[in-house]
């Protein structure tokens, strides 16, 4: 490693623009500020200096996508300032914030917009090793503050404590002896390579390959497929599929003629995507789309709108960017009367900003379906008088065209609703709808009277008051019937009870419920429940009194088959967690088929009393957690490291929710060894979800959060697994990860349980 990783990449003009440094405008609001950028030569970190704020970077890995134009309500609001074609947006991902940058001419701005894209799509192609040895090389870069190429044992030591090591002086100061090939009291990037390879010896993948390992230097085909059988419990593995995996793994060309893999080749079998918990054919769309709505849950957002609080947060066109990008289908708009004649969208009687609707219905059409294909439902949440709902009709024709649909498929009225590959493509409005889809109502009436909100009257419920506290009936108001027949699956109705539902319901109407109620309904009549969402949908929205956008856990309510299950996409947290865990199969498409037994018409399952149910089959879950690896280090402080603690949590009916947890282990965020081993019962699998915690323990106050990862439980592959952590926004944190040992069994009786 005498140079940077990146050096393998050819280095274009754009990139040598971006290397040589422009002078950008960073706008922020109605500013701008002048300032330096340039890319560093590892050909990933951007530099950045003004003339008060010092000297900043940011990875290339922590951009998502580049948008050119004025493509931000920041540029948007400045475009007759600065020209389209000088302007251009970083998205990073997660929560982070986008940054605004305007070049001083076009063709500087299309050098960095085609640069950057390029060491995205570079850092995408590395492989596992590749992206270690850029990790190792960003630390040698922080820890060379002189820029000679090499680390004195001084300048190392701090490295190690920058990387969450505390480790015995004597012990490392032997390493890097072994490692100082030059006898300089110094090591360069190749030497430093080798101490840390000696510092990361796994001698936990060197037991498992050990007890599989004939003669203790390599796996044979044969052997490597033993241990597929056995430990990774692959039941169709063959010498053909172990052979791939020594082509695909295996570093030494030696050991592949001998059709073997070394223990190199086998650590970096486990650190690949094949080797991780998820099982990578439920990644990708696998599911049968081509079922009712009603059978799948769908990934919903509350008051989309918002990028923070309720009572005084923003308003944003870049909050339904983030929620749709991240797979989200059901986004709410909340219309009110604007100035002009034109709708807003605000949180209403509080000081939220407002924002147009027509250009929510804008950000709609050109973002609904990067991220999935899969219809998008757009719940309005409709406080507008009769001629703004009509202006509101026309910019929902207008904007979408084609992608709204306004008539029932095929021209008919069905027994029940479409499927997602039906809709594949198309915006379905969710609101109130003057008569039934079956018949025409007079063409003559234009407008009725109606209640327009869609929401609850249930005291304290946020869809039913205003922030201020009142707590009046909402009173009748008019419906315009533009607006109105624009709905044709979604028509918003009010609950009257399942029994009324099962005689009187049409298949395409829809009941929106406050989190308090449909828990009470899960709980007191959860069976119920659940056969009322066979095929009927229904969406659960969080109580008023998450003032903060605060969550609650969507669980309980997908258990009892509620398909949207709203939530606030701007708070990080564990309700989130759940939410990306559960659609982060599939494709991540938004829509994830519910288990056959929710599916049929009889189905009799209690979410409260599962093993009631004839399909009952509970499942013994033995989670041994081995080690972690460059778990992120929370504090700058010096000799500040964590002291982590592993929990496994797991998510399901009543009955599966349930955590247990690890020691923890002392100044080693590094390479923590735990090698202990967690049981579980889990009652009905289909629904769980298992949730991977690292903390950093602290015996005076609150464990601090270090990074998780959350998974279905159908998706868990057995044996030897490395999982992937993710911070509190969701965005990995390579390569921080955990090292564990996954059994499932059946249990002999499981009635009696």
């Amino acid at each position: 490693m005498d140079s940077a990783p990146s050096s393998r990449f050819h280095i274009d003009d754009n990139l040598q623009t971006m290397t040589a440094g422009s002078t950008l405008r960073k706008i922020k609001s109605r500013t701008s500020t002048k300032r330096q950028f340039r890319l560093l030569e590892d050909g990933l970190t951007i530099w950045y200096k003004s003339r008060w704020a010092g000297t900043s970077t940011f990875s290339v890995r922590e951009v998502e996508a580049v948008r050119e134009g004025h493509q931000s309500e920041v540029l948007l609001n400045m475009a007759d300032k600065f020209p389209a074609e000088q302007c251009f947006t970083l998205v990073f991902h997660g929560r982070q914030g986008n940054l605004d940058l305007v070049a001083e001419t076009a063709e500087e701005a299309q050098a960095w917009i085609q640069g950057i894209r390029t060491l995205i799509d570079n850092f995408k192609s590395m492989g596992v090793q590749e992206r270690l040895d850029q990790w190792i090389w960003d630390w040698f870069q922080k820890a060379d503050k002189n820029n000679d190429g090499r680390l004195n044992f001084r300048e190392t030591r701090k490295l190690l404590r920058m990387m969450n090591v505390d480790m015995n002086e004597e012990y490392t100061l032997r390493l890097f002896n072994r490692a100082d090939e030059s006898d300089t009291g110094s090591l360069d990037s190749e030497e430093f390579v080798q101490f840390y390879k000696m510092l990361t010896k796994r001698e936990d993948v060197w037991t498992v390959f050990q007890d599989y390992s004939r003669d203790g230097e390599k796996l044979t085909a044969s052997e490597l497929q033993d241990f597929l059988l056995q430990e990774q419990r692959e039941t169709k593995s063959s010498r053909q599929r172990a052979q791939e995996l020594i082509d695909l793994y295996e570093l030494s060309e030696a050991a592949k003629k001998l059709g073997a893999m070394s223990l190199e080749g086998f650590q970096a079998y486990l650190c690949s995507q094949e080797g991780e918990v998820f099982n990578p054919e439920h990644r990708g769309l696998h599911q049968d789309m081509s079922q009712p709505l009603s059978h799948y849950y769908i990934s919903s957002s509350h008051n989309t709108y918002l990028l923070e609080d309720q009572l005084r947060g923003q308003s944003s066109l870049e909050a339904y960017i983030q929620a749709l990008k991240r797979g989200c289908r059901c986004v709410e708009v909340d219309c009110w009367d604007g100035l002009g004649g034109e709708p807003v969208v605000y949180h209403g009687h509080t000081l939220t900003s407002k924002i147009l609707f027509r250009d929510v219905i804008a950000t709609l059409e050109e973002y609904a379906f990067k991220a999935s294909e899969f219809p998008v439902i757009l719940s309005l949440e409709n406080h507008c008088g009769v001629e703004q709902q009509e202006v509101m009709a026309q910019h929902l024709v207008h904007i979408l065209g084609d992608k709204l649909l306004r008539f029932p498929l095929n021209g008919q009225v069905a027994q029940q609703l479409p499927s997602p590959q039906e809709l594949k493509g198309k915006i379905l409005l969710k609101a109130k709808k003057i008569g039934i889809l079956e018949e025409h109502c007079d063409e003559t009436e234009d407008k009725v009277d109606e209640e327009i909100s869609d929401e609850e009257d249930d005291p304290g419920d946020e869809e039913s008051h205003s922030a201020e506290g009142d707590t009046k009936k909402k009173s009748k108001s008019h419906l315009s019937r533009e607006l109105s027949d624009l709905v044709v699956y979604c028509k918003s109705v009010h609950f009257h009870g399942f029994e009324h539902s099962r005689l009187h319901s049409k298949f395409y109407e829809m009941s929106s419920f406050s989190e308090s109620k449909a828990k009470k309904l899960a709980t007191d009549t959860g069976a119920d429940f659940i056969r009322h969402h066979v095929k009927q949908l229904s969406r659960v929205y969080p109580s008023g009194l998450w003032t903060d956008s605060s969550n609650y856990n969507p669980q309980t309510l997908w258990s009892a088959g509620c398909q949207i299950v709203a939530l606030n996409f701007q708070t990080a947290g564990l309700e989130m967690d759940l939410n990306d865990g559960l659609f982060g199969q599939n494709g991540r498409c938004g829509y994830v088929l519910k288990p056959e037994f929710m599916r049929a018409g009889d189905t009799a399952l209690d979410p409260n009393h599962p093993n009631d149910h004839e399909s009952y089959r509970a499942l013994r879950l033995s989670i041994q957690v081995i080690s972690g690896q460059q778990l992120p280090k929370l504090s700058q402080k010096e000799g500040s490291i964590v002291d982590p603690l592993v929990r496994v949590e797991i998510y399901g009916v009543p009955q599966d929710q349930a955590k247990e947890e690890t020691s923890y282990i002392v100044n080693n965020g590094f390479n923590p060894l735990w090698n202990e081993t967690l049981n579980f019962i889990v009652h009905v699998p289909e629904l769980a979800l298992v949730r991977f915690v690292v903390e950093d323990y602290d015996k005076a106050s609150r464990n601090d959060f270090v990074g998780q990862f959350t998974i279905p439980f159908p998706c868990i592959q057995q044996g030897y697994r490395h999982i992937q952590l993710l911070s509190k926004d969701g965005s990995a944190i390579s390569p921080s990860s955990l090292f564990v040992n996954i059994k499932i069994s059946g249990l002999k009786e499981t009635k009696d349980l």
